[in-house]
């Protein structure tokens, strides 16, 4: 569900900020600084094999198929090549979700604009790269996740085809982001206490479907969720963000939809109105026979899932210990435990957890078995958080495919 805006006459939420005044100094020293540190810290690392990887134009990083499954525009990583990753996922393990294609922009060109009526006296305002970095920095360590993570297993699992990307597990990452507070920026473009929505937009070429122009990539916030936790973020694992990733700064939304984060942002609209795209009107909203004929609220918050670091059909020597790896998480809260079955949901146990379950990023678990049939299988995993959240057997289905959090039958053989 949609998160409601609160009224014009509510106050809306705070964070400890620094005062405008201190901001205002620090932005009116940013040229400064910027001339000073910004361009060695901003240009990202070049990559082998240049814009236009085989099989995926419009693509700068290297996409090798035992770390990628290329789907149309995108590219979904390889669970089981997250086997030898720690807890954050490498830029070069990290799937790329594109509407068209990635934008090779230039930081000592980028300009943020904030603008709109629910800015007081409705006068547009604009931050530099250098600008942007000389704000106070926060670091949010969290997953990005596409809705449709999980999406083909409507099909195989429950009969119920979707439409979209055929995902299986590998449309999520998780990384360590580092920016400025989006409230920081909202707030020194003179926010209104009665803003509804916040809109970011993409710098990337506007996204075409069927002969028709929908524009750049964009989809609105709730002010209150804007003004909470979200960052405008240039670095990612200690680095400045990839080209594919967002360069030079993109929005990250904690335990939200992926669609929410929009890479390579470059305006940000302030409504006193909803407003609305094609991202919260016909795409990610839930339509089928159990939603509204107008469907449902625009999705917001992901849910909960786990996923066996093993290819789907993995062979498995019988009679000979394995230990066997996965990964669980839940938008809602931390995981509590992981209950794991090796036949087919006959018996369960529970699993051990590599880490120690913290909000927004998933938990590393491991489990040992030792097959002694031989012939096919089915390995299953089922997350339960912190909140109460259980996976369930079955999802609800809806026409787009989003939000799958049922337990996977991952399959396996033994020989």
């Amino acid at each position: 569900m949609c998160s409601a805006a609160p009224p014009p006459s509510r106050r809306l939420p705070r964070s400890p900020v620094p005062t405008r005044r201190d901001v205002l100094k620090l932005l009116a020293a940013s040229s400064v600084l910027a001339t000073a540190t910004t361009p060695a810290l901003a240009s990202p690392a070049p990559a082998p094999g240049v814009l236009g990887a085989p099989g995926l134009p419009g693509v700068h990083k290297p996409l090798p198929p035992e770390l990628f499954t290329l789907r149309g525009t995108n590219a979904e990583t390889s669970f089981a090549a997250l086997r030898s990753t720690g807890a954050l996922t490498p830029v070069s393990h990290f799937f790329v979700r594109n509407h068209t294609s990635t934008p090779l922009l230039d930081e000592r060109d980028w300009r943020l604009t904030v603008w709109g009526d629910g800015l007081r006296g409705q006068r547009p305002f604009t931050l530099t790269y250098g600008q942007l970095r000389s704000l106070p920095a926060v670091t949010r360590t969290c997953v990005v996740e596409c809705a449709g993570n999980g999406r083909s297993f409507f099909g195989s699992q429950q009969g119920q085809p979707a439409t979209g990307t055929a995902w299986t597990l590998g449309g999520i990452g998780a990384a360590r982001w580092r920016g400025a507070r989006l409230s920081d920026v909202l707030r020194l473009a003179g926010i209104s206490g009665d803003a509804v929505d916040v809109m970011p937009r993409g710098l990337d070429a506007p996204y075409v479907a069927d002969g028709v122009d929908h524009g750049r990539v964009r989809r609105p916030l709730p002010a209150a969720k804007a003004l909470d936790d979200v960052i405008l973020a240039y670095e990612m694992n200690g680095a400045p963000l990839p080209y594919d990733h967002g360069f030079p700064v993109r929005v990250v939304v904690p335990a939200w939809v992926g669609i929410a984060s929009i890479k390579w942002v470059g305006d940000i609209e302030v409504s006193t109105r909803p407003l609305q795209s094609l991202w919260n009107t016909q795409s990610y909203r839930l339509f089928g026979a159990a939603y509204p004929p107008g469907g449902s609220a625009p999705i917001t918050r992901q849910t909960i899932k786990s996923a066996w670091e093993l290819p789907l059909g993995a062979e498995l020597a019988g009679g000979r210990a394995h230990r066997l790896t996965g990964r669980s998480w839940s938008a809602a809260a931390p995981v509590r435990h992981v209950d794991v079955s090796t036949d087919g949901g006959a018996h369960w146990h529970r699993a051990r957890l590599t880490d120690r379950p913290r909000h927004g990023t998933w938990t590393r678990w491991s489990t040992t078995w030792r097959p002694k049939a031989e012939g096919p299988g089915h390995l299953l995993a089922r997350a339960t958080d912190t909140a109460g959240n259980v996976q369930p057997p079955t999802t609800v289905p809806n026409t787009q495919g989003y939000l799958f959090d049922a337990v996977v039958r991952h399959p396996v053989r033994v020989v």
